[in-house]
């Protein structure tokens, strides 16, 4: 079996993705998107189509609907190649207003659900800002199931399973770029903080019994996507996921329920006080999380040009 094959023994593959006629031949289950992912894509012929048709179906619609229906129709897409579910973000800009990701994370599973998906197969893609954890608890209790992103410290990860949310994404590759930036090393395998981090995280949820998902996210190379056999999920780019396929290099399960019950770790309870401090209290959290948004915040704006371009 190659790379992938084994992999898919121990951990569920998703694609990592706008470009889903790329991932036809990997048979990811789930696929995720974002911002950066999808204003990519729609600068490619094949994708045009797309933003052209929500700009015209949507033209006396404000900018920022005819790009939730953009959004919905690359997500329509992606689920008639995959068998689960489909990841749709929120616009960045709301990563600090409570009330504004719940009304977008409601307005885009309305969409979904009046093309005729239900909201089982979306997943609500919210900035895991402590803001956005809240949002986030007030729609899982309305059946909108929630994966939180942005998510570099384990505060985060502890306040995304106390809010009992569906799945969280922690970047790996940009925590091993902030190291790798800030030491002047580089790492490699089992060494590298990004998959620490991630390890971290999942034997703290598995060790206190959280059912959150976890799904490794940002790879840089395929070492961090081995390193971490075995997580619930892994979101993967085409391009590492060919890389996968093309090596038949042997995949061991490194993750693992056992393991994670027998650590030695400490439970924290967390409050909004106790999560700004630890959050800031992490160099590496801090200024990722702000990154972030900012880079998808940017992307957001582009995109919005495009629309208006067309109109």
């Amino acid at each position: 079996m190659n790379q992938l094959e084994q992999l898919k023994q121990y951990t569920t593959i998703v694609a990592d993705t706008g470009d889903f006629q790329s991932m036809k031949a990997f048979a990811p289950r789930d696929a995720t998107t974002n911002p950066s992912l999808i204003l990519k894509a729609v600068q490619k012929d094949e994708y045009k189509p797309l933003l052209e048709k929500a700009v015209r179906d949507h033209v006396r619609k404000p900018t920022a609907e005819v790009i939730d229906r953009l959004l919905v129709a690359f997500g329509l897409e992606i689920l008639k190649l995959v068998p689960g579910r489909v990841s749709t973000e929120t616009d960045a800009r709301l990563s600090f207003d409570t009330q504004g990701t719940i009304d977008k994370g409601r307005a885009l599973i309305a969409l979904y659900e009046a093309a005729g998906i239900s909201r089982e197969r979306v997943l609500i893609k919210i900035a895991s800002t402590w803001e956005g954890i809240r949002a986030a608890q007030v729609l899982e209790k309305e059946g909108i199931r929630c994966n939180m992103t942005l998510l570099f410290a384990l505060p985060q990860a502890i306040a995304c399973a106390e809010a009992n949310v569906q799945l969280i994404s922690p970047f790996v590759g940009r925590i091993y770029d902030w190291y790798k930036k800030s030491t002047g090393q580089d790492y490699i395998g089992a060494d590298d903080p990004g998959v620490q981090s991630v390890k971290r995280i999942y034997q703290y949820y598995r060790k206190f019994g959280y059912k959150t998902e976890v799904m490794g996210a940002s790879f840089r190379n395929t070492s961090q996507i081995t390193e971490l056999a075995g997580c619930d999920l892994l979101t993967i780019s085409p391009e590492l996921l060919q890389k996968l396929a093309e090596s038949e290099a042997p995949v061991t399960r490194r993750l693992s329920l056992e393991d994670a019950q027998s650590a030695n770790i400490q439970k924290l309870n967390l409050d909004e006080n106790a999560f700004r401090f630890m959050l800031n209290e992490d160099p590496m959290g801090t200024e990722k999380l702000a990154e972030g948004i900012r880079l998808f915040c940017a992307d957001a704006v582009k995109l919005e040009k495009m629309v208006e371009a067309l109109r």
